[in-house]
């Protein structure tokens, strides 16, 4: 059993690997068939890349990019779970809100560049604005929906046991609801990394998003814009990958399911 667990681990890992590599032969050979000198062979980008870590510019637009991200992110779940909760525990008050809440969601966070920049000027407040919306609604909405699906047998068993409305909501609804409510919050990380490249795009001036309007108006450098392309891809990627790992958190995960 654990040889063959081995290889499936072993499998795991092999099958992307090789067809990263795929990626990378298709890319260098496409580069020379059509014989384009302006887009970069992925050697040219690992060269342009050697040249900002050697610069130290690489880690600091990196550094900038994640601190964003992480101070817009939390924000929104600093404010968007307690709504979300509320708004689930309490049918008739998310009636009164859902509207506002349905109006300002479907707005693209790309949208309120403009707006942010009015009200926080250029510089980190507006990026991480733009996070902030980003993250707040998909968390609020997940919320909502998550502790509205919660079986009412669970909450029938938890007043059975003595537990007033605030001791219900805090050690039986949200627990059952926390599976759903991190899948919501991942998608919301996702959403927050992708907005955080646009405003710095305009906003700011470091960051990952700035190094590729930077680079492209700066000599076209697209060896530097293609390079942040892909360090924004595999940023993304370890993002993801620890967030599902989060969500295989057995004391986490129970949700409905019959565990002991």
């Amino acid at each position: 059993m654990s040889d063959f667990s081995g290889a499936q681990e072993t499998e795991r890992w092999l099958w992307p690997l090789f067809a990263t590599a795929l990626f990378l032969l298709f890319w260098r050979y496409a580069v020379i068939w059509t014989g384009t000198r302006v887009f970069p062979s992925p050697f040219e980008v690992r060269l342009g890349l050697a040249q900002l870590v050697e610069g130290g510019v690489l880690w600091r637009d990196i550094v900038d990019s994640i601190r964003r991200v992480a101070i817009g992110y939390f924000a929104a779940v600093g404010f968007g779970i307690p709504l979300g909760l509320l708004l689930g525990w309490y049918p008739s008050l998310n009636q009164i809100v859902n509207p506002v809440v349905q109006i300002l969601r479907p707005i693209s966070p790309i949208a309120w560049i403009p707006v942010a920049i009015i009200l926080f000027g250029v510089g980190d407040h507006a990026a991480v604005f733009l996070v902030f919306l980003g993250a707040f609604f998909p968390i609020v909405v997940t919320c909502v929906d998550s502790v509205s699906n919660v079986p009412l047998i669970y909450r029938r068993a938890g007043s059975n046991f003595g537990l007033t409305g605030p001791q219900l909501l805090a050690r039986v609804v949200f627990p059952a609801a926390l599976p759903q409510i991190l899948v919501g919050l991942r998608i919301a990380l996702g959403i927050g990394w992708l907005v955080v490249v646009a405003g710095e795009m305009i906003a700011v001036d470091s960051g990952l998003g700035f190094l590729i309007i930077d680079s492209r108006n700066s000599g076209k450098r697209y060896d530097l814009v293609v390079g942040a392309m892909l360090l924004i891809g595999v940023i993304g990627l370890i993002l993801d990958v620890l967030f599902r790992r989060l969500e295989t958190i057995k004391r986490i995960r129970w949700g409905f399911r019959n565990e002991p």
